[in-house]
């Protein structure tokens, strides 16, 4: 995303929590570990002190993990409340809720600045390699406030990169949380060998989870047709690009989830994600489904097999 921003040719800064990376990817002009062989612009520069860096910017995009999130947020605000430099626009690109309390980021944003910035969510079907490489990508900004969203949009424009503007943040949101779930239950129907029907029926059923979740948070329907939520959809759950759909793969193939986290190296948002839509679902008297059984692989010792037969085995109900 940073390579996305700098390619309007505006000055980009690079932060991260930990500074020997950065400094790794400084001094290399490149993130060798996980975007080998593509050089950062020469107007991005990498900065791994956050107080520095608040002193000087206004416009911060946030893509840390979920659990993560709350605690970026707060250490951003005390650096710049130490500045007396107040941000003017916060955008994120995390796709999750916080795990603790299900709360949607946006009301994390809006609890630890108070109101003081513009928010908006960066979201939509995304895969960092591609979007770093220049391949055709279309992304989704969403706030609530229609300015911030189309100045942020502005912000990613290039000849392969368009970014569409909408004002429904809540389902925008929920859309790029859920469908990781989705994606992992897609991988454990693939990694079993089930067949191309059963995916595109989990897909699809995945889809009405998502929507009647986005519904009872107070997104529009509409969002979930779109780029955040069916979009999205699709390539988390098609793509092995997708660390949340090999998640569900090494499990459908029978490996454990500490092996596979381990061969993965990086975060799968939607092994926490299943645990806080499992919880919200109970706690608004939706039906998922999908959900239960993701869960129940993850955290109730569920055989993959046994999950997708009680799925087989509920009762028959109109589609709709």
């Amino acid at each position: 995303m940073a390579i996305a921003f700098a390619k309007q040719n505006s000055p980009v800064t690079l932060w991260g929590h930990k500074p020997e990376a950065m400094a790794e990817i400084a001094n290399n002009s490149e993130n060798k570990r996980y975007l080998p062989g593509i050089k950062l612009p020469d107007n991005l520069s990498v900065d791994p002190c956050l107080e520095s860096i608040s002193k000087t910017h206004v416009h911060y995009f946030i893509v840390v993990p979920s659990h993560a999130f709350r605690q970026t947020l707060i250490d951003l605000k005390k650096n710049c409340d130490k500045n007396a430099n107040q941000p003017e626009t916060i955008s994120w690109g995390t796709k999750g809720f916080e795990p603790e309390t299900g709360a949607l980021l946006s009301r994390v944003a809006s609890e630890t600045f108070s109101d003081t910035a513009n928010f908006a969510v960066i979201t939509g079907p995304s895969f960092a390699n591609e979007l770093a490489r220049g391949l055709p990508t279309t992304l989704t900004v969403a706030s609530n406030d229609q300015a911030t969203a189309q100045r942020v949009a502005s912000w990613l424009k290039n000849p392969t990169l368009k970014a569409y503007t909408n004002s429904d943040i809540t389902g925008s949101q929920v859309g790029g949380a859920v469908k990781n779930v989705m994606a992992i239950a897609t991988g454990i129907c693939d990694g079993l060998g089930l067949g191309a029907n059963a995916r595109a029926g989990l897909i699809t059923r995945g889809l009405a989870e998502l929507t009647r979740m986005g519904q009872a948070l107070g997104g529009q329907t509409e969002t979930f047709m779109g780029l955040s939520g069916l979009g999205d959809l699709i390539l988390t759950c098609t793509d092995d690009q997708s660390r949340n759909r090999r998640v569900g793969l090494g499990l459908g193939s029978g490996k454990t989830l500490a092996q596979i986290l381990n061969e993965i190296g990086q975060e799968a948002e939607g092994v926490i994600t299943t645990k806080t839509v499992y919880m919200l679902a109970e706690k608004l008297g939706i039906e998922m489904p999908i959900t239960v059984a993701v869960h129940s692989v993850l955290y109730e010792h569920l055989s993959p097999e046994e999950g997708v037969r009680q799925l087989l085995a509920r009762e028959l109900k109109s589609e709709y």
